[in-house]
């Protein structure tokens, strides 16, 4: 068992939904969402929900949420943490908000619930970039209904708000609002050794005291050690097989280019002359033939760079759901790999 730190990282997911997610700890969960909201909503008390929201079909796949809690208003809140890229997680919280919606309409007499709808909202903590439409410098995304033309908000009872953690780069001493505090914490509290005289008030003294190591149970620290031991392991066969791709990639992509830069520098100088034609047509064959070819084969390595860290994953033990959310793949697609 390994205890790399005096405080368990709080963004690994055991750690997350064990600070946030029980009742006994429900203070910390509304302090942080009432900063993330910035005084446009004040969260007085949360319930929590289960995690797995089912389908209303049979055959129709179940939800599972990181944490969903309704507030005192009924408004629905999902709290998602996002580890590594994902292409299509814009899509997925889509897709989560929508069956929370659509969920509210009564099974009979909807003439008299006049779809009367409460809020929902997504919060997703990403410890990496999931979209590349978002501004370079900024790490808070406040995502809401508007008119594209004016501006303004046509509904606000529906919200996403994106964390980009790996963006927010303030040190202690720039530290300005409650969320500064907060995010800083998230990203660095596990190479802490005391909580910081700035962080002293009752809020933050809880978490510090719930995350301390030598505080969790004996099974708390073997689901810490296997949580923790998971997240190092996937990462490694990550960037494994990013490297293995890209240098694969690179090596095809030469080979490939090179062949045809001669074959088409040749064609395009032997038409313009042999002394001219070999100078300047195998000059730009080569450069076009280089790029169509690194990049054709940068994406035959990602493709064998994928199967291999698919399949690394099954030999690390990861399910077939856990390797889909990962690598964003159909379940289909893992199970033929």
């Amino acid at each position: 068992m390994q205890q790399p730190t005096k405080y368990i990282d709080p963004l690994i997911d055991f750690a997350f939904k064990k600070i946030f997610g029980s009742d006994p700890n429900k203070d910390l969960l509304i302090d942080f969402l009432n900063e993330v909201f910035r005084g446009r909503k004040h969260i007085i008390d949360l319930v929590y929900n289960k995690n797995e929201y089912p389908g209303d079909l049979i055959n129709e796949g179940s939800v599972i949420f990181d944490l969903l809690c309704t507030g005192a208003h009924n408004e629905h809140f999902i709290i998602e943490i996002q580890r590594g890229k994902q292409q299509n997680f814009k899509q997925r919280a889509l897709f989560y908000t929508s069956r929370l919606i659509s969920d509210q309409a009564p099974k009979g007499r909807r003439s008299v619930w006049r779809y009367d709808l409460t809020e929902v909202f997504l919060i997703a903590l990403l410890e990496d970039s999931v979209a590349g439409d978002f501004q370079e410098d900024q790490f808070l995304h406040d995502i809401c209904l508007c008119d594209r033309d004016t501006g303004k908000i046509f509904y606000d009872k529906l919200g996403y708000i994106y964390i980009e953690l790996h963006k927010f780069v303030k040190t202690s001493d720039q530290l300005e609002t409650g969320l500064d505090k907060w995010l800083f914490v998230l990203k660095n509290m596990s190479s802490m050794d005391k909580i910081p005289a700035y962080l002293r008030k009752p809020i933050f003294e809880k978490l510090f005291n719930i995350a301390q190591f030598t505080n969790l149970t004996k099974e708390e620290k073997m689901l810490w050690d296997n949580n923790a031991k998971h997240r190092w392991d996937n990462k490694n066969v990550l960037d494994y097989a990013i490297n293995e791709a890209r240098e694969k990639g690179m090596k095809l992509g030469k080979e490939t280019g090179i062949e045809l830069g001669i074959e088409e520098g040749l064609e395009q100088g032997i038409k313009k002359g042999i002394e001219q034609g070999i100078e300047q047509g195998v000059r730009q064959g080569i450069e076009q033939g280089i790029e169509q070819g690194v990049r054709q084969g940068i994406e035959q390595g990602l493709r064998q760079g994928i199967r291999v860290a698919v399949l690394k994953m099954k030999d690390n033990g990861l399910s077939v759901q856990q390797i889909a959310e990962i690598m964003d793949l159909q379940l289909s697609q893992v199970e033929e790999l």
